[in-house]
């Protein structure tokens, strides 16, 4: 027995239950289905978006890593680092060993505070000179480079993380106030580039995860492969044992002895005192070390304890002259007086070349070298192809747009050929971005490749954001 309507049938089925049956093309029942299958969707492609956001939101935030996040630095002046610090081990060095078995070692540059200077310009070629020779097949590493900064720098900055720079804050690790030397607590603001600013370069030694850290200014290019230098600082011994290998190494000073574990690699700065004097200034603009907590502690307790003489410097040996106070004269207090045999010095010529005058003139045409050598090599005649980093210090800065008027001034033509040679970088850069690789400007266009459109301050033109992709 059965009996159906227009809206559907019932049926008794074997049980005696009665059964409805809606008719399943039904039309309202089809519309029905499909607004929900619909809205379904929509909550599904919403949910997608939104996670999308989120994720890209978390990749876009600035990697400004805060000091106090990780760690105090100012108990008893040591580093005392927080249970949710960072402890890296064997496994947690991702840093270090990359698939393709290379080495990842850590460049890091330091930024006080924020000026006129296009100093994000410097970071761009100077990040791009060092990866252009990464990606060659030969080099043996890979790099990371940091920014390490002050709070005063937060603002300007930024735009050196489009370029591919992790951004690390980083105060004074010592607050003035802490140092027990009159000298020094008294007169460290006033001292050198930056005053107790500068201390912020020790704060490179933190960076554990590396098994190298290269600290470099930011007018600073990269000429030549570091390859040689990082490989021999890392295992000296098959150079100890090989003058074929260690011919490789412009060392500075060939005689001396070379350390089983090499703790600094550096250059000096031999213009900054008189040649007769024994304490000369590491440059603060080129050094590489092996970063340790127990190295950094030290210098902490080193600079709080302030022994400094207003004559005679750290320890009544090293100093005073220009920057002593901080990096300049800290590192040959450390190296040469508290832990000698740990650190090789590196040619000048070759190594930070400045185009540096290397000798005193008396007026009675007397010259005397600075290295107290009785000959000595003068680095505004070296040949550019053996340069390997290159600092715009006595050459000025790139962004200057300077004339370069009297060509014939042989004085002047490394730095001629090295300003000429950082904008060819810069061009190369942003060609690399699909840009045209030119400026609009027209001074000396075949120097400056159209970046200046006038000589000296004013002419430059800065390089446009957007920034392209990072190399």
């Amino acid at each position: 027995m059965s009996d159906s309507s227009a809206k559907g049938r019932h049926t008794i089925g074997p049980t005696g239950i009665v059964r409805k049956h809606r008719h399943t093309s039904s039309p309202a029942f089809i519309k029905c289905t499909m607004k929900v299958v619909l809205y379904f969707l929509v909550v599904l492609v919403v949910a997608y978006v939104a996670m999308l956001s989120l994720l890209l939101g978390v990749n876009e935030n600035r990697e400004r890593v805060r000091y106090h996040e990780n760690a105090e630095p100012h108990q008893n002046g040591r580093l005392v680092e927080h249970k949710n610090a960072i402890n890296f081990t064997t496994t947690q060095l991702k840093n270090v060993v990359q698939d393709d078995d290379r080495l990842t070692i850590g460049i890091a540059s330091t930024v006080t505070g924020c000026g006129l200077a296009p100093f994000a310009d410097g970071a761009a070629v100077m990040k791009y000179s060092l990866e252009k020779h990464s990606r060659s097949a030969k080099s043996k590493f890979k790099y990371k480079t940091y920014i390490l900064y002050h709070p005063d720098a937060e603002e300007c900055v930024y735009p050196l993380e489009d370029l591919g720079f992790t951004l690390l804050e980083r105060p004074t690790p010592i607050r003035v106030e802490e140092i027990e030397g009159d000298v020094l607590r008294e007169r460290i603001v006033n001292n050198g580039c930056c005053g107790e600013k500068e201390l912020i370069k020790l704060e490179a030694f933190r960076l554990t995860e590396h098994p190298i850290i290269v600290h470099l200014d930011l007018d600073v290019i990269i000429n030549k492969p570091l390859d040689d230098v990082l490989d021999f600082m890392i295992n000296p011994e098959p150079y100890k044992k090989s003058p074929e290998l260690l011919a490789k190494i412009p060392i500075m000073w060939p005689e001396k002895d070379i350390p089983d574990d090499i703790s600094l690699i550096f250059t000096k700065d031999y213009n900054v005192v008189a040649p007769k004097r024994s304490d000369k200034p590491y440059q603060g603009g080129f050094f590489a070390i092996k970063p340790s907590l127990d190295t950094y502690n030290e210098y902490l307790g080193i600079v709080r304890k302030g022994d400094y003489d207003v004559k005679k410097g750290w320890g009544g040996k090293v100093g005073p002259f220009y920057g002593g106070m901080t990096i300049q004269g800290l590192l040959p207090w450390y190296y040469e007086y508290l832990h000698p045999g740990k650190s090789v010095e590196l040619n000048r010529c070759k190594y930070n070349n400045m185009s540096d005058k290397p000798y005193l003139q008396r007026k009675n045409g007397e010259r005397i070298c600075r290295t107290n050598e009785e000959e000595c090599d003068d680095c505004r005649f070296a040949n550019m192809e053996d340069v390997v980093t290159f600092h715009f210090t006595i050459c000025q800065k790139p962004w200057l747009c300077l004339p370069y008027n009297n060509l014939r001034n042989k004085n002047f033509q490394l730095c001629r050929q090295m300003n000429y040679k950082w904008y060819a970088l810069r061009s190369e850069l942003e060609a690399s971005w699909g840009r045209n690789g030119r400026g609009t400007g027209h001074f000396k266009y075949d120097h400056y490749k159209g970046f200046c459109s006038r000589g000296m301050e004013g002419g430059y033109q800065p390089i446009r954001k957007p920034y392209g992709k990072t190399i």
